[in-house]
């Protein structure tokens, strides 16, 4: 298959083209900066920018239209910055107008991707406490869920124009370098609370916390575009779902440390920002559409999980 990806040099993406490329598949690649876009997926991937000025559109917009799907990643960490205004609306634009951009160029084609694979996050249901949560299940009306909201109505648009969207609702992905480095290492220091003994709870404990680990999320990533039936929102979490003290927990025995020092909510906020309130609610989400669809997950369970990310402790 022809597969365009956006956003292919992230967390996801990265892994994602590696092994799209190593099934046999055509990537291309659409970044803001081809230069180290393609220093970081390598000569199997090509790469074309979709904006600055060397972005030529007819190209970009031509690698789209004769693609037979599209994997829209792009868009900017919700990790990285205090969420002022300016970087709320910096949030919106990175997902919200690039999927607009997206579907107006399939709309404009004669010939269309047969597919959208679109990301998203399991912030669309907001704070829900315990209450048990499937990809029918309403939104939430906090920032994120907001956000998501919108972002996905933007990519099922393309259903109009008669094109398969997917939309993954992700949970906290789970390996070194993205979401589980922000909970190692909350503090601008070298060295992990947890390697002294002060890992904890994150606020009450209490709250769900939906995670997938990295080599899953790519997988069903991979499942959802080969496998036609497959259509709408996806719960992209592992089924073991775990409160965010079974969290601590399970990632005090991977580290061979304690976990009972818990983290105060406004604590959390002060050291991380806006990622805290993604750490903070409750979402009990259950992959209903994966398992009803028959994905089968490498790691099920937290502490599988952990253990193969942390097996050589923290470095």
């Amino acid at each position: 298959m022809k597969i365009v990806v956006t956003g292919a040099t992230g967390f996801i993406g990265r892994p994602l083209c590696k092994q799209l490329v190593s099934s046999g598949h055509e990537i291309t690649a659409l970044s803001r900066d081809v230069a180290r876009a393609a220093l970081v997926l390598g000569p199997g991937v090509s790469c074309l920018p979709w904006s600055g000025p060397q972005a030529i559109e007819a190209e970009w917009r031509a690698a789209v239209c004769s693609a037979d799907a599209v994997i829209h990643l792009a868009g900017e960490s919700i990790a990285d910055h205090a969420w002022t205004p300016a970087v709320k609306q910096a949030l919106r634009a990175s997902r919200i107008d690039t999927t607009r951009l997206l579907v107006e160029t399939m709309r404009e084609a004669e010939r269309r991707p047969a597919a959208l694979i679109c990301a998203s996050g399991i912030n669309y249901y907001g704070d829900r406490g315990d209450e048990q949560l499937t990809e029918s299940s309403p939104p939430g009306n906090t920032f994120l869920a907001e956000l998501c909201v919108a972002w996905e109505a933007e990519a099922a648009r393309a259903e109009e124009l008669g094109v398969r969207v997917v939309r993954h609702r992700l949970g906290i992905v789970l390996e070194r370098g993205g979401p589980l480095d922000k909970m190692l290492y909350p503090l601008p220091l070298p060295i992990s609370p947890w390697a002294i003994g002060l890992g904890g709870p994150i606020g009450s404990g209490r709250q769900w916390m939906p995670w997938i680990h990295l080599e899953d999320a790519v997988a069903l990533y991979a499942w959802s575009i080969e496998n036609d039936g497959v259509r709408g929102p996806i719960n992209s979490v592992a089924p073991g779902l775990i409160r965010n003290s079974e969290f601590t927990k399970a990632l005090g025995r991977a580290l061979k440390r304690p976990a009972v020092l818990p983290v105060p909510g406004f604590a959390l906020r002060a050291m991380i920002g806006g990622f805290a309130d993604e750490l903070l609610t409750s979402q009990r989400a259950e992959p209903a559409m994966a398992e009803e669809r028959g994905f089968v997950y490498r790691y099920p369970a937290i502490h599988e999980a952990l253990a193969a990310i942390l097996g050589q402790g923290l470095r």
